[in-house]
């Protein structure tokens, strides 16, 4: 390769790598709720892989994104990604806690195998423990459950944990399997969270 040639290839890199890092990221934007393209979990850049509307019947209960270390398209992609891993949700509707608690658990139940439940049964014991002891949930209230690796399943409400962590992946995994299992409590939005993008659902980061 001549020196004038390595000079343009140089340029031409230099230039991508600009535009690129100047480039907007896109943020979703769900029936105004707002999902950012990126999240950081202990100090690792996650973005967004999806993002939807939890119905139930013909009433939105709340909307949710789910976030990874790269692109997955199918449940069994995202149980093998590596690094840190977020759900977050933002009520659309008041839920009181225990029917949120009973929700939750119930969908965790028709996801996962007999077998798995009983090698996880210390984790739900003690998740069921923390969601029995918080607050009724008010619509704009945002939950989120992140896999820290090294530390586990946390969770917070508007920011604060609640809960000791719960350090099995396959626990957190089980959870996943809430919005992305054979029985998902929405099939839209396991859909959407795992990376369909209506054109609708896009807006330009300010």
């Amino acid at each position: 390769m001549t020196l004038r040639r390595l000079i343009l290839l140089l340029g031409a890199c230099f230039t991508l790598a600009l535009a690129l890092a100047l480039t907007p990221a896109l943020a979703r934007n769900v029936d105004g709720i707002r999902f950012d393209d990126r999240a950081t979990v202990a100090g690792q850049e996650l973005r967004l892989n999806g993002a939807g509307i939890r119905f139930k019947a013909v009433f939105k209960v709340y909307a949710a994104g789910l976030y990874l270390t790269s692109r997955c398209s199918s449940l069994p992609e995202v149980l093998v990604v590596g690094g840190a891993r977020r759900v977050r949700i933002v009520l659309l509707r008041d839920i009181g806690s225990e029917d949120f608690r009973q929700s939750f658990l119930g969908a965790i139940q028709s996801n996962n195998e007999r077998s798995e439940k009983t090698r996880l049964a210390l984790h739900l014991i003690r998740l069921s423990e923390q969601l029995s002891a918080g607050a009724d949930l008010k619509s704009g209230d945002v939950l989120v459950a992140d896999w820290v690796p090294g530390i586990g399943t946390t969770f917070l409400r508007n920011g604060q944990p609640f809960g000791e962590p719960l350090p099995d992946l396959a626990f957190f995994n089980a959870v996943l399997r809430i919005w992305l299992g054979d029985k998902p409590v929405d099939a839209g939005l396991k859909r959407l969270m795992l990376g369909e993008i209506p054109d609708d659902m896009l807006e330009e980061r300010q």
